[in-house]
């Protein structure tokens, strides 16, 4: 196990270079000055080339890719243009939040996705199973934006059981916090939830007409048990890639869920950053997304081994 983590550890590297790369090219051909942005439409021309020396952006973009890449390896990611605070500290604000809502929108599509894929599996070409794959589909059509803003429109200013939008940190108020990501986690879960479904079903379903699972039936085993112990754990590859797709997606950021709901997590940094032409944000925050990716992946390539045991890593 530990060579395979070593190796898959070598091999994320070029990855980030061409992650890296990538980002640094994207921003740089974006259109807009931040010097303007910052000094205003017509900068004194003195003042503008002073500050473009300041913040090196006078210098070749090969320089500039340099250095940036050897302060990175150096674990520092620069200060933001706008406001000189470290990127390394927004991030660390901001990824919390982020982490927060993206574990507490799994936990949503896992509680409903599982189950109703389960129960659709189990009840193939009844109603049942109608219901759950057309609930499936509708979830996984509905934008976020859409459906965020339905839910406000419901909870918030027709029933006014929860508030529509903000954030409040879990150790300082956490019934505050949980009244305040639920709208959200479920914008983002509902999507999920319905994907996982479908994949659920398909896997079980895949399982289920295999000769070991009518083997055990026939031999008198509990319906429930072998649903549970044989043929969901051999089915749970599949649906654990799934899993971890769909949260390396939303460590990368919910931009627009977060806008909605005025949470200052990834997301609302990607968009400030985006508008505020801030090179060293935006490269900071897609580098640290990349990361989490690779890192969601590799707990998920760990957890095949643990959940099938014929998985060996040498």
């Amino acid at each position: 196990m530990s060579t395979f983590l070593f190796r898959r550890l070598l091999e994320a590297i070029p990855t980030l270079l061409v992650v890296s790369l990538t980002v640094f090219s994207l921003t740089r051909i974006l259109p807009g000055d931040p010097v303007r942005l910052l000094l205003g439409e017509e900068p004194d021309p003195r003042a503008a080339e002073e500050l473009r020396h300041v913040l090196g952006l006078d210098r070749p973009l090969a320089v500039q890719f340099g250095n940036w890449l050897l302060s990175t390896i150096q674990g520092d990611l620069g200060r933001s243009i706008k406001d000189s605070t470290p990127v390394s500290k927004l991030i660390g604000e901001k990824l919390p939040t982020t982490i927060e809502l993206a574990v507490f929108a799994m936990a949503i599509a896992i509680g409903i996705g599982v189950p109703a894929g389960l129960l659709a599996a189990t009840n193939r070409g009844k109603w049942l199973d109608g219901l759950v794959t057309s609930g499936s589909l509708i979830g996984v059509s509905i934008p976020n934006f859409f459906l965020g803003i339905l839910l406000i429109y419901l909870f918030s200013i027709r029933l006014r059981w929860i508030p529509p939008s903000g954030y409040v940190e879990f150790w300082v108020d956490l019934p505050k916090n949980l009244s305040l990501m639920i709208l959200p986690a479920l914008t983002l879960g509902t999507g999920l939830a319905g994907a996982l479904a479908r994949f659920t079903r398909n896997s079980v379903l895949e399982v289920l007409s295999q000769d070991y699972i009518r083997t055990a039936l026939a031999k008198g085993l509990d319906e429930r048990t072998v649903l549970l112990k044989h043929a969901l754990r051999n089915a749970a590859i599949p649906i654990l890639t799934v899993m971890g797709l769909q949260l390396g997606g939303l460590l990368g950021g919910a931009v627009v869920t977060e806008q909605i709901f005025s949470i200052p997590g990834f997301g609302r940094l990607v968009v400030d950053a985006v508008l505020t032409r801030d090179f060293p944000v935006l490269q900071g925050v897609v580098l640290i997304a990349a990361i989490s990716v690779f890192l969601v992946n590799l707990l998920v390539d760990v957890l095949y081994a643990l959940v099938d045991p014929r998985i060996r890593y040498r």
